[in-house]
């Protein structure tokens, strides 16, 4: 039986290309109630799914959805955005925008709904990306990475408390936000069905690539190995 079956799941980002995705295929597996949550809440015109005002970055926001939702059993941060900010650069204020949604607002949803997900003993999906490990994409990459390391800390800080806190990494996906990008994309709907597998199988980290498992594997070697500019300039 699909961990989904009878869930009730929070997605935030659920306008999104993969947030429209994991709020179908939840019900697909089974849920009982989905939370779309978003900035500008639509209607789903399905009584099972409650459209959910959520800005990430509004503290006010943030507390009066866990009040709203306070039934939950998963938790899916998937609200994310991509501005195209450099760390190199001297205003630094894009970057801040960006940890602000990708880092600081997941951190603060997952810990808004932790008096519900202990009480179920629910869990977490961080949605990352392949950039978590790959540093070439700037002031999203650094605010992926820090999501990781933040993801890693949660899964030792909440095990006593029975949440299972998992993170899906994956490649470009054809999302709006990656309308601008040229390169092969994975079909955002197998992306999702990837990451409710992996909950499914209580993965702790859910790879829904050929890119992302062969970067995971490299982490370990040689840094000019994943990133051959080293090589170059060092020779």
């Amino acid at each position: 039986m699909s961990a989904l079956q009878g869930a009730v799941v929070l997605v935030t980002g659920a306008n999104g290309g993969l947030g429209t995705h994991f709020v179908h295929q939840a019900l697909d597996r089974g849920a009982a109630k989905v939370y779309a949550a978003a900035r500008t809440p639509r209607d789903w015109a399905d009584d099972r799914i409650v459209p959910l005002r959520l800005d990430v970055t509004d503290a006010a926001s943030v507390q009066a959805a866990a009040v709203a939702a306070s039934d939950v059993t998963l938790v899916i941060n998937n609200a994310g955005a991509s501005n195209g900010a450099s760390l190199l650069a001297d205003d630094l204020t894009p970057a801040r925008e960006l940890f602000e949604t990708n880092f600081w607002g997941a951190l603060a949803v997952t810990n808004a709904f932790l008096p519900a997900l202990r009480e179920r003993r629910g869990t977490v999906l961080n949605v990352l990306s392949v950039l978590s490990w790959l540093a070439v994409g700037n002031a999203y990459s650094a605010t992926k990475a820090a999501l990781w390391s933040a993801t890693n800390m949660q899964r030792i800080a909440l095990a006593d408390d029975g949440i299972h806190v998992a993170a899906l990494h994956l490649g470009y996906a054809d999302t709006p936000m990656t309308s601008h990008i040229s390169a092969p994309k994975l079909d955002p709907a197998d992306v999702v069905a990837a990451a409710y597998d992996g909950i499914d199988a209580g993965d702790y980290e859910i790879l829904a690539d050929d890119l992302s498992r062969q970067v995971r594997a490299g982490i370990g070697g040689p840094l000019d190995a994943l990133y051959p500019a080293l090589a170059r300039t060092s020779s």
